[in-house]
């Protein structure tokens, strides 16, 4: 990969020999690899076996868990934060294991629709539980830095599933909850 950024480089007419690029390939190679570490991660081992059994049939929601991902399509960031939610039905996953889930998804080469979608069938599947919400709301730089150049636009995307989808009342709970209803 440190190959493919001194082309990169080069190809842009800067000096590879000049003193602030000198290791910047290898620096950009090692960075790429940490952005992208998703690809490397499996689900049982984010996981981790830290699955509990409960009484709890409540919804829980984990708020505010910042995101940052490589948009696919210009391989620029976009960042932000997803919020999750689900029904239990007799097991509770840890709870930095969501953060953890949600990181691993993040850290691929993704659009947003996407990403939202592999969370909340992720969890749903993991937990088993009775229902999923997501959101995720990113501020993408690939519409910032070129193209359209919007500074002050934001992208919100949801996936609701089982209950979330079916029961409007428990919909509305969880958007009250994160601030979006």
């Amino acid at each position: 990969m440190e190959e493919e950024f001194k082309k990169i480089i080069s190809g842009i007419g800067e000096d590879l020999n000049r003193d602030g690029l000198k290791d910047t390939p290898k620096r950009a190679a090692k960075a790429f690899q940490f952005l992208t570490r998703g690809y490397h991660q499996s689900l049982e081992k984010v996981v981790n076996g830290a699955l509990f059994k409960t009484d709890n049939d409540e919804m829980i929601i984990v708020r505010d868990i910042e995101l940052y991902s490589l948009c696919e399509h210009h391989l620029l960031p976009f960042i932000g934060k997803c919020h999750v939610a689900y029904l239990p039905n007799g097991k509770i996953i840890g709870l930095s294991k969501i953060a953890r889930i949600v990181d691993m998804f993040a850290r691929r080469l993704q659009v947003q629709e996407k990403l939202t979608k592999q969370i909340a069938e992720t969890v749903l599947e993991i937990t088993e539980g009775r229902g999923v919400g997501v959101i995720i709301e990113a501020k993408h730089l690939c519409m910032m830095m070129r193209g359209v150049e919007k500074q002050n636009s934001s992208m919100t995307t949801s996936v609701m599933l089982g209950t979330f989808r079916e029961d409007r009342r428990t919909r509305a709970e969880f958007l009250s909850l994160v601030g979006r209803g």
